[in-house]
């Protein structure tokens, strides 16, 4: 009996060293490649990197029309994609839970969260782009919509389904019609959770590139119009760091050093409100 608990004291100690070893390795590269980001890119920020447009080779310059184009395609994309994934939630949890529909648009929408960002980049390239003949940062919007929604209705089924039953006998109880009910009770309990999941699917697209190579591949200077190629952060970080002039790699880390922090707040605010929704 001794041998036996001694063998799985062993065991259990073992397991524990590979998990906190495993764990100090990962946690190695991730602080190593976050402490490059912030001191190479520290170095490089300064107000012309906000109020200047990308320079020529070798020239001195910012990313304002990268941070402005996108900021315009961030937002179509979640204009586009959040009402279309709360729909597709809604109806997976509220109204065809167990029906085989669901289960095929589940089935489906795990797909779309494995899929790579390159093959649906390639996708609406050949949909979008060579219809209309040219790139343009609608066509780079409908791409990270695609990425985005199966997020959100990954995010909204299951904040939906955590809305206790009772709420919704309730509501019916009292004789509301089940749009009413969903809209003016359950969308109010669910809130957090539904925001949670748009700030999930902001923070995923914020750093795509190879989408928008395929899409809206770049420009180096102002253009408003999203019906043309339009500049964006990724595309920019991706060729300038690739790039032989020391301005360029400069620009590049300070645009990966803003979109870090960008992403990291969204990251932040995401855990601060799961917390708040589970404090209830």
């Amino acid at each position: 009996m001794n041998t036996v608990l001694l063998r799985r004291r062993i065991i259990d100690i073992l397991t524990l060293v590979f998990a906190m070893a495993a764990t100090a390795f990962g946690l190695f590269w991730l602080v190593w490649i976050l402490f490059t980001t912030f001191v190479q890119g520290l170095q490089a920020l300064n107000l012309d990197l906000f109020t200047e447009m990308t320079p020529p080779p070798g020239g001195e310059g910012g990313l304002l029309n990268a941070f402005y184009g996108s900021a315009m395609m961030i937002l179509l994309a979640v204009l586009i994609g959040t009402p279309i994934g709360i729909a597709a939630g809604t109806y997976l949890a509220e109204h065809g839970r167990n029906t085989k529909l669901a289960s095929t648009v589940r089935f489906i929408n795990d797909i779309l969260l494995s899929a790579p960002s390159i093959v649906i980049g390639l996708f609406v390239y050949e949909l979008a782009v060579r219809t209309i003949g040219h790139f343009s940062g609608y066509a780079g919007a409908l791409a990270l919509a695609i990425i985005l929604i199966p997020i959100i209705v990954r995010t909204s089924e299951e904040s939906l389904r955590l809305v206790p039953n009772q709420m919704r006998e309730a509501g019916f109880a009292l004789g509301l019609p089940r749009w009413k009910l969903t809209s003016q009770i359950i969308y109010k309990s669910a809130m957090s959770g539904l925001v949670t999941g748009i700030l999930l699917g902001l923070a995923r697209i914020s750093g795509e590139t190879a989408p928008l190579l395929f899409t809206a591949l770049n420009n180096q200077f102002w253009n408003p119009d999203l019906s043309g190629p339009m500049a964006n952060v990724p595309v920019v970080i991706f060729q300038y760091a690739m790039s032989p002039y020391d301005s360029w790699h400069a620009l590049a880390w300070a645009g990966a050093l803003v979109l870090t922090v960008f992403v990291l707040t969204l990251g932040l605010l995401v855990r601060f409100l799961a917390r708040k929704r589970s404090s209830r």
